[in-house]
């Protein structure tokens, strides 16, 4: 499985504090099947990103591990105005493995009123956004046609392994499992902090998909379209989320309107 959203590298942000932690991460995360990981600090304003240190810091595990697994690197980019300015800028140090694919953090409370200009605006520099874990959002639960219409524009959607499993509360598990049903998640990723009360892992998110939705849509999820984002391919598997509706047949409802 490939992991594209983990907080693997010692001492950037919240994620593990020490080097002895994040071996003990990838120990964990390689004995659960996951072959890929991609190291995602944040970029935010509480947690600046510096590209040498991450560099640094990478290839001291890297140094380590081996070929236990195979590493990436990228950011959990928060929408601040210092990054939206920047990734114009400089676009590689914020993608996965420099090839184009953003993770995306929004707030908890609030969603830029611009959103839809500055995803359009990524997406003319050849970048494009994955939502990270909107079932966490509260709007964004109750704003499911805001999803909606972003992936129909080019955007994909990645939703926190734990929150299939109950571990973001009910409403999180809920939410999670109704998009799994109507085909509007496109990647599971583990967002690993720790060893404890975020741990790394795909295996029970993995076999909880193949119960609801069956294995094809599990290794869509946990292997196939985040090895694409790894690579930097078209993601394979892109569903038409069963019940959203779609851009023409909102341009027909206008048309008839008037």
């Amino acid at each position: 499985m490939v992991d594209i959203h983990f907080h693997l590298l010692p001492g950037l942000d919240d994620g593990p504090g020490t080097l002895e932690m994040t071996l003990e991460m990838v120990a964990m995360a390689v004995a659960d099947g996951t072959t890929h990981i991609v190291a995602t600090p944040h970029a935010s304003p509480r947690f600046a990103l510096d590209p040498m240190l991450v560099g640094e810091r990478l290839a001291e595990v890297s140094g380590i591990i081996g070929d236990k697994v195979t590493l990436g690197r990228a950011c959990d980019f928060h929408l601040s105005f210092e990054n939206l300015q920047d990734i114009v800028r400089r676009p590689e140090i914020y993608t996965i493995n420099s090839k184009g694919y953003l993770l995306v953090e929004f707030a908890d409370f609030a969603i830029p009123p611009t959103i839809d200009d500055t995803f359009h605006s990524m997406q003319l520099a050849g970048i494009t956004p994955i939502i990270t874990h909107p079932e966490r959002n509260r709007i964004l639960r109750r704003h499911t046609d805001w999803l909606d219409k972003w992936v129909s524009r080019g955007c994909a959607i990645q939703v926190t392994a734990g929150a299939l499993l109950g571990r973001f509360g009910p409403n999180a598990q809920q939410i999670a499992e109704q998009w799994l049903a109507t085909d509007r998640i496109h990647i599971l990723a583990s967002d690993a902090h720790n060893t404890s009360s975020r741990p790394p892992g795909l295996r029970a998110a993995f076999d909880r998909v193949a119960e609801l939705r069956g294995e094809q849509v599990a290794q869509a999820l946990c292997r196939e379209n985040p090895l694409a984002a790894f690579e930097g391919r078209p993601l394979p598997w892109t569903p038409e989320p069963s019940g959203a509706v779609t851009m023409a047949e909102k341009r027909r409802k206008r048309f008839w309107f008037f």
